[in-house]
C-alpha cells in the first residue's frame, strides 16, 4: 500500500539552533525534541533523565484515599482480598503486582481472572460468586470494572465490598463501589490520564504504601511487571508511562521476577537486551496466548512463582499455547481476507465488519490488526456462537473507536475500550444493521485523505550525518512507543553499493555509499519494494530508522528501511 510521506510537524530553524546549542547536541536531536513539543532545555533534560521521585502523587487520583484506607483496614482485620482482573497482559501483570504486594505486606489474598470463553470480558456475577466462594469480603478490580454498575450492585447485595481500579473510559454512570480509581473519570484532577491498567494498580500500591508509611523504594521489585503491562497495552510512552517502562526495563534486564526470566529464556530472547519491541512482539504474545485460548491464571502463576523449575514449566506451556495461537491466527486471517475480498468496496466502504460462526474469539483482535495492515480501514471482527457475536475492533489514526461505537450503542449488548481498540457484544441478527450504521458513522468522520496511510518523518539527514555520536544521542529518546516513536529519517538521492537482494523471509537488503564508506540497510518484509530501487543512478529516496546490528561479536550501525521511492524527490507536507 502506497504511503504518503510527511514531516511530523513544522519547526523554526532558529529555535532548533538555540536548543541544540544549549544541550550540546546535533541539530537534528533538537529538531526531533521540538517536534515532540519539548522546546526548553530543562524539559529536554527531564525527558532524557526521568526520575522516579518525579512521579505524580497517587493521592491526586479520585478515590485513592478511600481505596487505600479500605485495603489497610482489610489487612488489619485479616479479611481475604480478591484481585479481579482482565485476561490480557495488562490485566495479568496488574493482578500479579497487587497479589505479590498484598501478600508481601501480610495480606490474605487470592485472585480471579475470567475465562474468556465462559465468562467473557470484565466483571460478571459468576466471577463475583467465585470470589465469595474463595472467602473474599473485598474485591479489588484491575484493568476492568468501570462500566460494571449492575455487577457492583450485585456484590453489595451479597455483602461484598468492591474497589474499582481501571483505565478505560467511563460509561454514563459510575459504579457505586467503595472507591473508584481511574485517571479517566470525568473531572479528574490527576495530571496524566493515559496510564495502563497496571499503572493504575501501581498507583494503588503506592497509595497503600503511603498509608502504611512504607519506604519510597518499597515497590521497586515490581517495576518489571509494570513495564511489561504498560508496554504491552500500547499506551502512550510519555510522562509516567515512560518512567515506568524506563526503570522497568532496567529491572527486566538485571533482576526480573523468576517468571519473567523463564519467559525470556523459553522465547529465546537475549537476557540483558530486552526492549519495548521485544516485550510487544516476544513476551506479550506468549502471556496473552493462555488467556486467548484457555485460562489466563497460568500466566498469573508464572508471574508470581518464586520456583525457577515451576516457572520454566509454565513458560514452556505458554510457548506451546502461543504456537497453537499462531496457527489459529493464520487460518482465521485467510478466512477473513476471503470474506473481505468478497464484500468490501474500498471506493465506498470506510470500515470493515467481518463476522463468522467458527472464529476463535481469542484471536480476532490480532486478525483485526492484520486486516488494518492490509486494507487500512477501521476493522471489527465478530465471532458468533449461539446467535451471540463477540467482537474485537481496531482503528486507524483519526478515528475514535469508542466514540463511534457509542453512536451505535442501541445495537450493541455491551461495548468498551479505547480510541484504537475496543470490544463489543451483539445479537447476531443486528450485525448487518451494525455494519451499515458503523460505516455511516465512519463516512461522516473519515475523509478520503484519512484513508491514505501516512509515513511520519522526523527529519532529513545526509548519510554523512549518521555517526556513532549521533546514534548515542538518539538512544536517549528510548524507551520508544506510542507518542514517543523511534525517530524516523529521510535521505534523498542516495546511491547503492552493489545491487539490492532479498534475504530470509522476504527481507530487502542492500548497502548505501557515503563518502567512500558503506552502510547496511535492511527492510523486514519489504521484499516487494526491490523494484523501486535504482541500483545504477543515485536517485533513491529512503525513509528509515537507525539502529545497532550485532553479528558475530561485531556491533555496527545499520538502517532499518521503512519505505523507498526513486526518481523525482517526493513532495512532503511540512518542512525538513
Amino acid at each position: 500500500m502506497e504511503k504518503r510521506w510527511e514531516f511530523a510537524g513544522d519547526v523554526d530553524s532558529h529555535s532548533v539552533d538555540q536548543l541544540a546549542q544549549k544541550l550540546g547536541v546535533h541539530p537534528v536531536i533538537a529538531q526531533i525534541l521540538i517536534r515532540r513539543n519539548i522546546t526548553e532545555a530543562d524539559a529536554a533534560h527531564a525527558f532524557f533523565n526521568p526520575r522516579q521521585d518525579a512521579l505524580h502523587d497517587p493521592m491526586l487520583l479520585d478515590g485513592m484515599e478511600e481505596a487505600a484506607k479500605r485495603i489497610v483496614q482489610a489487612l488489619w482485620d485479616k479479611e481475604k482480598i480478591c484481585i479481579y482482573g482482565d485476561y490480557d497482559v495488562d490485566g495479568i501483570t496488574s493482578v500479579s503486582l497487587l497479589y505479590l504486594f498484598f501478600r508481601e505486606i501480610g495480606g490474605d489474598v487470592c485472585y480471579h481472572i475470567p475465562n474468556r470463553q465462559e465468562e467473557g470480558y470484565g466483571i460478571s456475577q459468576m466471577g463475583i460468586d467465585q470470589a465469595r466462594a474463595m472467602g473474599a469480603s473485598l474485591i479489588v478490580t484491575v484493568d476492568c470494572g468501570i462500566t460494571s454498575i449492575t455487577e457492583v450492585e450485585y456484590a453489595r447485595s451479597i455483602g461484598l465490598d468492591m474497589i474499582i481500579t481501571d483505565h478505560h473510559q467511563a460509561g454514563e454512570g459510575i459504579p457505586n463501589a467503595v472507591a473508584v480509581v481511574n485517571p479517566k473519570l470525568p473531572g479528574s484532577r490527576y495530571p496524566f490520564n493515559e496510564l495502563a491498567g497496571v499503572g493504575v494498580a501501581y498507583k494503588l500500591a503506592q497509595g497503600v504504601s503511603m498509608e502504611l508509611g512504607l519506604a519510597s523504594d518499597y515497590l521497586d521489585p515490581y517495576q518489571d511487571l509494570v513495564a511489561v503491562g504498560t508496554a504491552a497495552d500500547i499506551v502512550p510512552l510519555v510522562d509516567e508511562n515512560r518512567t515506568f517502562v524506563r526503570f522497568g526495563l532496567e529491572r527486566i534486564n538485571n533482576e526480573p521476577h523468576v517468571g519473567i526470566r523463564a519467559l525470556i529464556e523459553t522465547a529465546n530472547l537475549r537476557f540483558g537486551k530486552i526492549d519495548v519491541g521485544q516485550i510487544i512482539y516476544g513476551l506479550a504474545p506468549r502471556i496473552n496466548a493462555v488467556g486467548r485460548l484457555g485460562s489466563a491464571e497460568r500466566a498469573v502463576e508464572l508471574m508470581i512463582t518464586a520456583n525457577s523449575q515451576r516457572a520454566l514449566h509454565l513458560a514452556s506451556e505458554l510457548e506451546d499455547e502461543n504456537r497453537t495461537r499462531k496457527m489459529i491466527d493464520t487460518h482465521t486471517l485467510e478466512e477473513a481476507v476471503a470474506q473481505v475480498e468478497d464484500m468490501f468496496d474500498p471506493s465506498s466502504d470506510r470500515v470493515i465488519v467481518a463476522a463468522q460462526n467458527d472464529w476463535h474469539s481469542g484471536v480476532i483482535g490480532i486478525v483485526a490488526s492484520r486486516l488494518i495492515e492490509r486494507y487500512y480501514r477501521p476493522t471489527v471482527m465478530i465471532s458468533v456462537e449461539d446467535c451471540i457475536g463477540k467482537g474485537s475492533a481496531r482503528s486507524i489514526p483519526g478515528f475514535d473507536l469508542y466514540d463511534a461505537l457509542r453512536e451505535c450503542s442501541d445495537l450493541l449488548t455491551q461495548f468498551g475500550g479505547h480510541t484504537y481498540a475496543a470490544g463489543l457484544t451483539i445479537d447476531e441478527t443486528k450485525i448487518p444493521e451494525f455494519r451499515r450504521r458503523f460505516n455511516e458513522v465512519a463516512s461522516e468522520r473519515l475523509s478520503k485523505d484519512d484513508l491514505i496511510p501516512k509515513q511520519k518523518i522526523d527529519a532529513a539527514l545526509e548519510l554523512s550525518d549518521i555517526t556513532a555520536s549521533l546514534y548515542d544521542q538518539l538512544k536517549q529518546f528510548a524507551p520508544f512507543g506510542p507518542h514517543n516513536p523511534r525517530p524516523v529519517f529521510v535521505s534523498y538521492n542516495v546511491a547503492l553499493a552493489g545491487y539490492p537482494r532479498i534475504v530470509g523471509n522476504n527481507h530487502l537488503k542492500f548497502q548505501l555509499r557515503r563518502n567512500g564508506s558503506t552502510i547496511d540497510c535492511i527492510g523486514f518484509n519489504l521484499g516487494e519494494k526491490i523494484n523501486r530501487i535504482d541500483p545504477i543512478r543515485p536517485k533513491n529516496h529512503i525513509v528509515y530508522t537507525i539502529e545497532e546490528n550485532e553479528w558475530n561479536g561485531r556491533v555496527s550501525i545499520q538502517l532499518r528501511l521503512k519505505d523507498v521511492k526513486n526518481g523525482q524527490i517526493p513532495e512532503l507536507d511540512g518542512h525538513s
